[in-house]
């Protein structure tokens, strides 16, 4: 795999300013072609071997196109606040917005890369790393992000040559870091190890290049003609749909529900006093600062999803809980993959994340209304199972409910909003319109919930025709789940 850019290859002075001239010009109009069309964003992962020349040459790169329209990022360690949140939060965060380019030092690959290079790394927890880098990468892709990745490699004396140079003066010593001091006496271990990370990521939606990096001209130009194929391809890249579970059996859950139940009054302020105590003591436990707590509401409009959130909210420190309400998503949203706004606000160990309308817009309402084709909808709900498993994964405790009511309540609701000069921005034309696909609506729910209801992230379903009764189970649910896990 690395035998070619092992014979460190040269690149003639005189070729490279002919090169250069080209590239540099075609570099900027395909740059500007991209930030025109805004179809798409590219997405460059920088990684190799240490000490091989990875920042000069980005930082050579930047020089050449316009370096407004190019977000260069550079990930460490993680900090406290990104090692509460699942450890691709902080990758989602920075992604770039369509018609831009983005550049990644230090990217998921770390973790696959750090245990090929153990001495004796682990086969099930390598293709453990790898399957969630090329599930990462399949979504990136499938969404409107072209990913491409180079590494950047030399021979071991190359690499120990160029580091003596940098170090043989002040003005350049300070471009060598530890890492590249090491690089020679595990140099076999971490070529063996790339080889290994590089072979179970390299696929046709986020391909894999070698830069031969022992010579600065030849490493420049090969940089440059890699971003230039990636900014003049034509078409989204084929992604192959990963093997689903068989489509579950769907069932009407919706109509299933007792919508007679109901909660007398006198019992109802008993009950919601001790159950929001009871949420109160465990949101304040030391024990949750080792979690988060993820609150989904969705349901009918006039469901009653605001007054069950107040009734949350009303056990809670405001300044330990944040709402956010979801409806169409902004210009600088849509050019970004449909998750992204949702990964913004994952919450911290100790934190409460209330989503009124959620990432289930996309089987919902976009699927109903056909803002979105079938493949992408359909795609999602593997998009979103993956999303909340790894929520779960990093502490949190996520809760989706489902606030059902029939059409006649709905209508009543409607209609008290529309007389009621406190209520009647709630009702817009848009309520009205959708009680007209009622069916559609109660179809797409009950198959998205048969679809991602899960032991980590469940649904519940509940009857809210009586209100006091709708925001009882909630608090039940909630106080439930936190004094169960903690």
């Amino acid at each position: 795999m690395f035998s070619e850019a092992e014979t460190d290859p040269v690149l003639p002075k005189d070729k490279f300013k002919t090169q250069e001239a080209r590239l540099r010009t075609a570099l900027l109009k395909a740059q500007y072609d991209l930030l025109k069309k805004a179809d798409r964003s590219l997405l460059i992962v920088v990684a190799g071997i240490d000490g091989a020349g990875k920042g000069a040459t980005i930082n050579l790169l930047n020089e050449w196109m316009d370096p407004r329209h190019i977000h260069t990022m550079a990930f460490g360690p993680p900090a406290e606040s990104e090692a509460q949140r699942p450890p691709l939060w902080r990758y989602w965060n920075e992604l770039p917005e369509n018609g831009r380019i983005g550049i990644v030092f230090g990217s998921w690959y770390q973790p696959l890369l750090r245990e090929a290079a153990r001495k004796h790394p682990d086969a099930d927890t390598l293709e453990r790393h790898a399957t969630h880098v090329r599930a990462f990468e399949a979504q990136l892709a499938a969404n409107g992000v072209q990913v491409i990745k180079l590494w950047y490699h030399l021979s071991a004396k190359a690499q120990a040559e160029r580091t003596e140079r940098l170090l043989s003066s002040p003005e350049t010593s300070w471009q060598v870091t530890p890492a590249d001091r090491k690089v020679a006496r595990k140099f076999k271990r971490l070529r063996s190890a790339a080889e290994v990370a590089l072979t179970h990521t390299d696929v046709p939606y986020a391909p894999w290049v070698i830069v031969p990096s022992a010579d600065e001209s030849m490493r420049t130009v090969c940089t440059a003609e890699t971003v230039l194929r990636a900014l003049r391809r034509r078409g989204a890249p084929r992604v192959s749909q990963p093997s689903t579970p068989a489509r579950p059996r769907i069932t009407d859950r919706l109509a299933r529900l007792d919508y007679a139940v109901h909660a007398d009054k006198d019992e109802y302020d008993t009950e919601l006093g001790l159950l929001q105590g009871r949420l109160a003591r465990a949101v304040r436990s030391p024990k949750f600062d080792k979690h988060s707590l993820v609150l989904v509401f969705e349901g009918q409009d006039a469901a009653g999803k605001g007054g069950a959130i107040r009734r949350v909210t009303q056990a809670l420190d405001a300044r330990q809980f944040d709402i956010t309400p979801v409806s169409a998503p902004a210009p600088h949203e849509l050019a970004r993959p449909y998750l992204w706004r949702f990964w913004r606000r994952i919450p911290s160990h100790g934190r409460v994340a209330i989503f009124d309308r959620s990432w289930y817009g996309r089987v919902l309402v976009e699927r109903v209304e056909k803002f979105t084709p079938p493949t992408a909808w359909q795609r999602a709900y593997g998009e979103i199972n993956d999303f909340e498993r790894q929520l779960a994964d990093s502490g949190a405790i996520v809760l989706k409910f489902w606030l059902a009511v029939t059409p006649d309540v709905q209508l009543e609701r409607f209609q008290e909003r529309e007389a009621s000069p406190f209520k009647n921005f709630k009702i817009t034309p848009d309520d009205w319109r959708n009680r007209e696909k009622w069916q559609p609506y109660a179809d797409a729910a009950n198959e998205m919930m048969a679809r991602t209801d899960s032991g980590h992230a469940p649904w519940h379903l509940i009857s809210a025709n009586d209100k006091r009764h709708a925001r009882l189970q909630v608090l039940r649910h909630v106080v439930q789940a936190l004094e169960s896990q903690l």
